[in-house]
């Protein structure tokens, strides 16, 4: 027998064939051990659902689709840039702050101060709001130590939190986010601080990939490629921010990499589309970001949907550049600021954010296989998910077949 079976409900799917949505009506899907063990049409069920499984749910009609996944977080870390944001407001920019010494380097400080239950209090605060809208899987970021103590530190906790909580985590080393302090000036003599963190980040098993920022204000194509190289070796998968303040083909220097994702993408050029539609690497949008900094450089959305590259959608949760703990709004901003369709900007929460973490054979979609991590709503269609600002219909979140 399924451990569970959940009846009278509309699936979701997001898979890519068929209706929009991947959608089925008078649905069921069973779960066992943790996974999806079924899904069809309940008439397809082959007999009466209590001699199938040994729990039976009611959905009453309600939408389920699965659980969602916020793909590039920062959710671990000290303090908070309320005054930068004041600054902003009086017209200095996010760069002019960075030069000064605000920006990520007093996150930096805040971090390496706080113990790892201060950070692990702040961060659960933080992870709690998103999974109140149903997130099931999240991806946490270092890269708040540039130093391997803290950045060891940052991801511990981040690990934490996936065992204490009834989440997914994906953990990821960001040594090279900004030049710490000490190496002023030294920017390749820092680059080489990050290389020789590597083996040890690996063999720690606390990271599941390495990104770098790569502009103006962070680190240079070439100095990003050697940390690129150094993650190759240990066997780590790779990702970016790319191309957010201006055009330094991080894109183009991510595909090249084979990178699972760039992330931002305000300012990639065609040169950068054509070759992550090559490599199949993700475009994963932050909104939020685009919204806090005032950005008017819009991401080249029609050239990602031409070139068929897949878009995700994620909060960017950080204290300086995108205070954001709802994914639900960022569905909102991805459609009101970027043109997305609702379908679109669910499939980026979804089957593309999976993607983005490399983490399509395990969630995304609802399949047979897959883990049985469900978000069921309120709604009486999807489309909602995106149009209510503020509103959360989240009715319940089901995580590896139980409820959360």
């Amino acid at each position: 027998m399924w451990d569970a079976i959940w009846l009278n409900g509309r699936l979701a799917t997001m898979t890519a064939d068929g209706a929009p949505y991947g959608a089925l009506d008078d649905a069921a899907i069973a779960a066992e051990g943790g996974r999806i063990a079924w899904l069809g049409r309940r008439g397809e069920l082959a007999g009466e659902p209590r001699t199938l499984a040994r729990a039976v749910h009611d959905l009453g009609g309600r939408w389920l689709t699965p659980g969602l996944i916020d793909c590039h977080t920062h959710l671990v870390y000290g303090g908070n840039r309320a005054r930068e944001f004041a600054q902003r407001l009086e017209g200095v920019s996010y760069a002019e702050i960075a030069r000064a010494g605000g920006g990520i380097v007093s996150t930096v400080a805040a971090t390496r101060e706080a113990d790892d239950e201060t950070l692990f209090a702040s961060a659960r605060r933080r992870l709690s709001a998103l999974l109140a809208e149903g997130v099931t899987t999240v991806e946490i970021k270092s890269g708040y130590g540039l130093n391997l103590e803290t950045e060891l530190k940052q991801l511990r906790v981040a690990r934490r939190l996936g065992a204490e909580m009834p989440v997914s985590v994906r953990t990821t080393f960001l040594g090279a986010h900004a030049l710490p302090p000490e190496y002023a000036g030294r920017a390749d003599d820092y680059i080489d601080a990050v290389v020789a963190m590597l083996p040890e980040v690996k063999a720690s098993g606390l990271a599941d990939a390495v990104d770098a920022f790569c502009e103006g204000i962070g680190f240079t194509p070439a100095q990003t490629a050697r940390v690129f190289a150094a993650a190759a070796e240990q066997g780590l998968p790779v990702k970016l921010h790319a191309d957010q303040l201006s055009d330094l083909g991080g894109a183009a220097l991510a595909a090249e990499h084979g990178a699972l994702s760039a992330d931002h993408l305000e300012y990639t050029g065609d040169a950068g589309v054509a070759a992550m539609a090559a490599a199949g690497t993700v475009a994963v949008l932050l909104p939020g970001a685009f919204y806090f900094l005032r950005e008017t450089k819009l991401p080249p959305i029609a050239a990602l949907r031409e070139a068929g590259v897949p878009i995700a959608i994620a909060t960017d949760c950080n204290p300086g550049s995108a205070p954001a703990t709802s994914l639900l709004l960022m569905l909102n901003m991805a459609c009101t600021l970027f043109r997305l369709t609702p379908e679109e900007a669910l499939a980026g929460v979804t089957r593309h954010a999976a993607r983005a973490l490399g983490s399509s054979e395990q969630c995304g979609t609802l399949e047979v296989g897959k883990a049985a991590d469900f978000a069921i709503w309120d709604i009486d269609d999807p489309a909602e998910l995106a149009y209510r600002i503020g509103f959360n219909p989240l009715a319940s979140t089901v995580r590896a077949g139980a409820a959360v």
